[in-house]
């Protein structure tokens, strides 16, 4: 690692951490690298800045290569994760400290004698004293416990770092701070490894103001207000709406940051009875998009169940908004609730809007009777084909979406509380939750909006 200089190895680090480029392998290409190679740069300079990347010539005695292999073995740490942590440029030389350690034990472990004489490296840790215990003086053996204790908490701070393979100067100095009050601040910067200076400065950019508090704090109230309902995009276009221009991934990562997540889609419940009725072809062919409203319609069935009890939601959604237009609820699926939700949706047409009408092979509408009520508007029936969920899928993903950000969180007490709660649910997809692909407005506000020259 010595042959390549400390600019070449932090610009190797910063075209990894930009993400331009792909993952290790991608950067190690584009340098002329091996990829193990810049791993090991990543790890280093994440647990020790700048000063990692610095040339270093270090002999290590045999006590550090115990420490070493201990704190790996404990831990179960790989060599790379143990050598980043003590800045160990060469992370296959700890492999070999394992071979011989486990080969010739503790005696192998010790430096071997070069030329004439050979200086014995400067560590942090206290000089093992070749006297027995009872031969110390008390301060000696008080020197050295106060040590071990320093040793021992900070490496109880170090370990929540290490599975997150963050391992920073300013996390160092941030665990260095919280002991002081306990141990000496002198022999935490030795445990550590930082220099004094470093520590301070670190110190001093923590209490820096984070710009992005105000944007965190939009993005808080705008998740809390839906409910976390909202990912990263909408939550963005929210934002933006409200005047303030922000990128959306700044948004995503603020809010990996702050654990913010939007509810997870389950799927919708479905049944078929076959046959029953009258099948109509597809007329709407998987074209999900109209340009006015009435013009294509879909509708289906779905399933609520609180305790024993269960709920139908039957609705009509229009394809040009996303809107419901109407909708019924009702504790058995009988056809009167999809009759009495067919006659609240005629209410909303014109006298020149004539709208295919579509929904799955369900028995309620293979009826005569349905079929009737469609034919005395002289609106145009389309059935999905057998079994294929996706030829609706705009009413799929529409009860997917009512279920995770309404059903799935809350818990209801009654039959009668899950109505309420759907009554308003419904007023609020319709009014208030946007939709990206109607530039960022609810399906009422894109239906309502001036029309353009």
């Amino acid at each position: 690692m010595s042959k390549h200089s400390a600019q070449f190895k932090r610009s190797v680090v910063e075209d990894y951490l930009s993400g331009k480029y792909g993952g290790s392998g991608a950067v190690a290409h584009r340098h002329g690298v091996d990829h193990g190679t810049v791993r090991i740069w990543v790890a280093a300079w994440r647990a020790h800045g700048e000063a990692a990347l610095q040339k270093k010539y270090s002999r290590y005695d045999g006590q550090f290569k115990l420490k070493v292999l201990q704190f790996m073995h404990t831990k179960a740490l790989s060599c790379r994760e143990t050598a980043a942590i003590f800045d160990i440029r060469n992370p296959s030389v700890i492999s070999i400290w394992k071979r011989r350690y486990d080969s010739g034990g503790m005696q192998a472990l010790e430096p071997r004698p070069r030329g004439r004489s050979v200086k014995q490296p400067k560590s942090s840790a206290p000089p093992v004293s070749s006297k027995s215990d009872e031969a110390r003086t008390k301060e000696e053996l008080l020197k050295e416990l106060n040590y071990l204790r320093m040793e021992n908490a900070y490496l109880k701070k170090l370990d929540a770092l290490i599975r997150s393979e963050s391992h920073s100067a300013a996390q160092k100095a941030q665990i260095v701070a919280g002991l002081r009050h306990e141990f000496p601040l002198d022999g935490l910067l030795k445990v550590a490894g930082l220099a004094r200076s470093t520590f301070y400065y670190q110190c001093k950019a923590s209490q820096k103001a984070d710009k992005h508090a105000q944007l965190k704090a939009r993005i808080r109230s705008v998740f809390e207000q839906h409910k976390g309902r909202y990912g990263y995009q909408r939550i963005t276009s929210a934002i933006r709406h409200l005047g303030t221009r922000v990128n959306h991934k700044t948004v995503q990562r603020l809010m990996q940051l702050m654990k913010l997540k939007s509810l997870v889609r389950p799927k919708k419940f479905r049944a078929f009875r076959g046959t029953v009725g009258r099948i109509a072809p597809n007329v709407l062919q998987r074209q999900f998009d109209a340009d006015a409203p009435n013009q294509k319609w879909v509708t289906d069935i779905t399933e609520f169940r609180v305790g024993e009890r269960k709920l139908y939601l039957s609705p009509v959604l229009d394809l040009y908004n996303g809107e419901i237009v109407a909708y019924e609820t009702a504790t058995r699926p009988a056809f009167a609730m999809v009759a009495r939700m067919i006659k609240k949706a005629f209410r909303r047409l014109g006298v020149d809007d004539r709208p295919v009408v579509h929904s799955d092979q369900g028995w309620h509408y293979q009826m005569d009777a349905y079929q009737a009520l469609v034919s005395q508007r002289a609106l145009t029936q389309s059935m999905s084909r057998k079994g294929n969920c996706h030829d609706n899928a705009t009413m799929e993903s529409f009860f997917g979406t009512l279920k995770s950000e309404f059903f799935y969180p809350n818990r209801f007490e009654s039959i009668e509380a899950l109505q309420a709660g759907i009554r308003h649910y419904i007023h609020y997809y319709n009014h208030h939750r946007i939709k990206l692909k109607l530039k960022g407005l609810s399906p009422v506000m894109y239906r309502t909006q001036p029309s353009r020259p």
